[in-house]
């Protein structure tokens, strides 16, 4: 079997067994095939999958250090990787021979010795609970916007932020989703799902928003619409928060996905446990759940600094 053969099987693996989001399976599969082609061009030939086997840790080390360099020419292949997509791109290389060894039965322990480069963890960044509410009430001030676009965004925008949820996911809901029920089951990363309590409030946005809608939508309809009644894209929402963070003269920061931030960090100064909040936020590991303990911790830092008499 060719490695790009291999390739193309690991893919389709990702796709119907581990039912991978269609980005996820790009960005592997682009992943892989740059380190397959840089390994062809550097051994003259086409590669087998026994070939992968025999792939040297020097080799990879090779590999890394093309993508890392800018290139010197427009023309050349190289691209600069910053050190988190250089890790992303080690990550893909590691997983796809993995799977060589467990499907293909052609382990390569070189691969192991390879370390990606160190990585600084941002903490997560959030908009404060004033900024938030500010940044919905805006919407209702628009003199450019329809009242019922207004309502849709003010629904959208509380939605994320009163469950917490990724941008994908609030679109996803469907026509059939609403009204809400007191929790919603969310499918998120890797297509893990989730339960997320409701609160009145996002209840009551989406009823407002679903009375002022002009279209009539079935049951498996997306539901939030564009104003020409197609599904709202993404991109709306995050230019929607552009424009309002600018008008409001805010960082930035002020993202759709902050308001996910926001969501967990008021939860976490509420006193929440660490672990609902996991749960809540659809996190696989606690640790990236726990960026939001410094988060909380510069607060209390910021708080202190500004109060107390001596500091």
């Amino acid at each position: 079997m060719t490695a790009r053969a291999a390739l193309s099987d690991w893919l389709d693996h990702l796709t119907l067994e581990r039912r991978a989001s269609p980005r996820t399976v790009r960005a592997y599969g682009d992943n892989v095939l740059a380190y397959l082609n840089f390994l062809e061009r550097h051994r003259g030939e086409a590669l087998s999958v026994a070939d992968l086997g025999g792939i040297t840790a020097a080799e990879l080390r090779a590999y890394l250090a093309f993508r890392r360099q800018p290139p010197p020419s427009q023309n050349d292949v190289r691209d600069g990787l910053s050190p988190r997509s250089l890790s992303q791109s080690l990550s893909s290389i590691r997983a796809f021979h993995r799977w060589l060894d467990h499907r293909l039965d052609t382990p390569n322990a070189a691969i192991g010795l390879v370390r990606g480069p160190r990585l600084k963890v941002g903490a997560p960044r959030p908009v404060s609970e004033d900024q938030a509410r500010g940044l919905i009430a805006e919407l209702s001030l628009d003199p450019d916007r329809e009242d019922w676009e207004a309502a849709r965004d003010e629904a959208v925008l509380t939605l994320l932020w009163g469950c917490g949820l990724r941008i994908s996911e609030g679109l996803a809901l469907a026509r059939r989703d609403a009204p809400l029920a007191e929790s919603l089951r969310i499918t998120g990363k890797g297509g893990k799902t989730r339960l997320v309590p409701v609160l009145d409030i996002v209840r009551e946005r989406i009823d407002a928003y679903l009375a002022a809608l002009p279209f009539a939508l079935q049951a498996d309809d997306p539901l939030f619409r564009a104003k020409r009644g197609g599904p709202l894209s993404p991109r709306h929402v995050q230019a929607t928060m552009q424009a309002l963070r600018s008008r409001l003269g805010l960082s930035d920061r002020a993202t759709p996905h902050a308001l996910r931030h926001s969501f967990a960090t008021h939860l976490l100064g509420a006193g929440a446990d660490l672990r609902a909040i996991q749960d809540l936020l659809g996190h696989a590991s606690l640790s990236t759940t726990q960026r939001y303990t410094q988060v909380d911790a510069a607060g209390l830092l910021a708080a202190y600094g500004k109060a107390h008499p001596r500091a």
